[in-house]
């Protein structure tokens, strides 16, 4: 791939997804919600002489789309990597939900990425691979919950993965390659130390999917290991 769009690159997953792609020779624009905080992206980015380009781009800011596709202007992206995204508070259990927790966290893990991938969809059908990745979680299955619980965020995710169905679809006559992941329970800020999978596998998977896609796995949810997995 010859240039990539990777959100939430700051840290954990996304930073090392930059990292692996800057090294195959890829052209990295990487989004990160306060670039001036972002100190190990920046230092990557300094490191590789221009081929790491830092923008900001907050999920929550209805108008940040308009200003990556402003900075971008018509540069082809070979792969939109919708990766920013958050786990929400506390008040997740049955009983004790809160409303604008639930709402906020859908507006942050799913149509954050939508109105992303709409804003950027001529750069992604312009380029070669015209790819779009979804990171979303095997929470957000209906037909994997066994435990309940995580209401907000389970709701968030599966808001995401219907609207990454239906992005598939939609784009399927542009030629565009659209999949949702699951990157796994990854040792993460977000994850814990405790988590079973390393950012080094997790990335590792996910890229080697990502290079293996085709039309026919539009519309398809992967884990990392690139096994299909139930909505």
């Amino acid at each position: 791939m010859k240039t990539v769009l990777i959100t939430g690159a700051n840290r954990g997953i996304g930073l090392e997804h930059v990292r692996r792609f800057a090294a195959r020779g890829a052209q990295v624009f990487a989004t990160a919600r306060s670039p001036a905080e972002a100190k190990e992206l920046t230092a990557l980015a300094a490191a590789q002489d221009g081929q790491i380009q830092v923008l900001a781009y907050e999920a929550g800011d209805a108008e940040a789309p308009a200003r990556l596709k402003t900075a971008l202007g018509d540069t082809p992206l070979d792969l939109v990597f919708a990766n920013a995204g958050a786990i929400g508070g506390k008040s997740q259990s049955f009983g004790s939900v809160d409303v604008e927790n639930v709402l906020q966290l859908i507006r942050i893990n799913a149509l954050a990425p939508l109105k992303l991938v709409e804003a950027l969809t001529d750069n992604v059908a312009r380029s070669e691979r015209k790819l779009i990745a979804f990171q979303s979680s095997l929470m957000g299955s209906v037909g994997d919950n066994r435990s309940g619980g995580y209401y907000a965020y389970r709701l968030a995710k599966s808001a995401l993965n219907m609207i990454a169905k239906n992005v598939a679809n939609d784009l399927r006559p542009r030629g565009v390659i659209a999949v949702t992941l699951h990157p796994g329970w990854v040792q993460t800020r977000m994850g814990g130390e405790s988590a079973p999978v390393s950012v080094d596998q997790c990335v590792a998977g996910q890229q080697r999917l990502l290079d293996s896609l085709t039309p026919d796995d539009s519309g398809r949810f992967f884990s990392y290991e690139g096994k299909e997995l139930p909505w």
